[in-house]
C-alpha cells in the first residue's frame, strides 16, 4: 500500500482567522526544500515513498464535505494510505466518513490543544471545533483517544463523557501520552492539529495555546505508534499567513516523513 499525499485546501469552517487553505503547497515546499533532505529517522527516503495526488479543487464549492469524502474513498479504493494536508480541522469528519463507507472501523489518535467536541460553535455544526462530535455521534470510529488537550470547557467535558472519549490532557504529562500511544491497536487513524505544539515550536497557526508539546515530543509520539497499524493521517491547521521563515511548514513536513516511517 502506497502512502499518498492529498491536499485539502479548505478553511471555510475556521473560526477567528482564515489562512489554513494555503497550507498544502507550503508543506509540499518544505518537503522538497534543499535546506534538508527527504530521509526520516527510520533512515529511509520518506519522500521517495510518497505519491502525490495533488490538491482537491474546492474553491468553487459552497460545501466541500462530499467531495472530500469521495476523494479519500477513491484513494482507499486503489490501495493508498492517505496522508491528508489540511486545511482546517473540519476536514477530518468527511475523511473518517470515507473510511467508514469502505467498511473500516478505526481507532482515532487525535493530537490537539482543543478537543473539537463542540456540538456547534457559533451555530455551525460543521465548524473546525466540531469534527469529533460528528464522528462520534455517527459511530464512525471504535475509539477516540485525544492527547495534549488543554482547553476543555464544561460543554466539551460533557461531550467527551457522552461519547466515551479517552482524553490524556496536557497536564497528565508526556510520558502518559507516550504510554497511551504504545497501547493502541489498528487500524489507526492519526489526526495532528499543529496547535498541539507549544506556540514556540509552531508560530504558524491561528489558535496558539501556550503550554503545549515540543516538536521532539510530537515526533516521539508518532514513533511510538506500533508499526504497521496506521491506515491514514491528517495534518491540519497550519496557517502560512502567521508563519515565520516557514518554520511551522517545516515541522509539518517533518511529521509527514515520520508518519511514513510508521507504515512498514
Amino acid at each position: 500500500m502506497t502512502p499518498t499525499l492529498l491536499g485539502i485546501p479548505y478553511d471555510g469552517a475556521s473560526s477567528f482567522q482564515r489562512g489554513a487553505a494555503l497550507a498544502p503547497p507550503a508543506i509540499r515546499s518544505a518537503l522538497q526544500s534543499p535546506s534538508t533532505n527527504p530521509w526520516n529517522e527510520e533512515v529511509e527516503d520518506a519522500v521517495a515513498k510518497l505519491e502525490d495526488a495533488d490538491d482537491l479543487a474546492l474553491a468553487h464549492l459552497a460545501d466541500p464535505r462530499d467531495a472530500i469524502t469521495d476523494a479519500v474513498r477513491e484513494l482507499l479504493g486503489r490501495g493508498a494510505i492517505p496522508i491528508l494536508l489540511g486545511g482546517d480541522h473540519s476536514i477530518t469528519w468527511p475523511i473518517i466518513r470515507a473510511f467508514h463507507r469502505t467498511g473500516r472501523r478505526l481507532t482515532i489518535l487525535h493530537l490537539d490543544a482543543h478537543p473539537d467536541l463542540y456540538d456547534a460553535l457559533d451555530g455551525d455544526r460543521y465548524s473546525h471545533a466540531t469534527p469529533f462530535a460528528r464522528v462520534m455521534e455517527e459511530n464512525l470510529a471504535n475509539r477516540l483517544v485525544q492527547l495534549g488537550i488543554r482547553t476543555m470547557n464544561d460543554h466539551q467535558r460533557q461531550q467527551a463523557e457522552r461519547f466515551g472519549v479517552e482524553v490524556v490532557p496536557m497536564r497528565a504529562g508526556f510520558e502518559a501520552m507516550l504510554a497511551a500511544t504504545r497501547q493502541l491497536g489498528g487500524p489507526l487513524y492519526l489526526s495532528v492539529d499543529l496547535d498541539v505544539l507549544d506556540p514556540a515550536f509552531a508560530p504558524g497557526i491561528s489558535h496558539p495555546e501556550p503550554g503545549g508539546l515540543s516538536t521532539r515530543e510530537v515526533i516521539s509520539i508518532i514513533q511510538a505508534i506500533p508499526s504497521g497499524i496506521l491506515a491514514g493521517a491528517d495534518i491540519v491547521e497550519l496557517n502560512p499567513v502567521n508563519d515565520l521563515r516557514d518554520l511551522t511548514a517545516r515541522v509539518a513536513a517533518k511529521l509527514v516523513k515520520e508518519i511514513v516511517g510508521r507504515l512498514d
